[in-house]
């Protein structure tokens, strides 16, 4: 059975930081990972996503230069390093994993999400 869970959400200041991880089991190791985000009222976005080997990494624009996202496959556990953390990152953050896409439109599957709220 495939799950990923996400943890390490909460409430920060601006500019401070937050981790993300998120657990993977089952049989989707291989896959590339992303983090996705949905803000109240807006659409899921993507964030950022890490291929298998964690040689190719995309983030998206209004992220990049804050956030990191890495991969620890001996733990099945991707990582999203978030700093100079805004009120616009508030958000429920997931975490996805596709066979193929590195930036994919729909990924094969989903967490349950984790909040993180900045607050001003």
């Amino acid at each position: 059975q495939v799950q990923l869970v996400e943890s390490g959400g909460g409430l920060v200041q601006t500019g401070g930081s937050l981790r993300l991880s998120c657990a993977a089991s089952g049989r989707i190791s291989t896959y590339a990972k992303h983090w996705f985000r949905q803000a109240p009222g807006k659409g899921r976005e993507f964030v950022a996503g890490i291929s298998w080997t964690g040689d190719d990494i995309v983030y998206a624009e209004s992220v990049k230069g804050r956030f990191t996202i890495s991969r620890d496959n001996a733990k099945n556990t991707v990582y999203l390093q978030m700093n100079s953390l805004k009120p616009e990152d508030t958000a429920i953050y997931y975490c996805s994993a596709d066979s193929l896409a590195l930036h994919p439109l729909t990924p094969d599957y989903w967490g349950q999400g984790t909040q993180v709220t900045v607050s001003s």
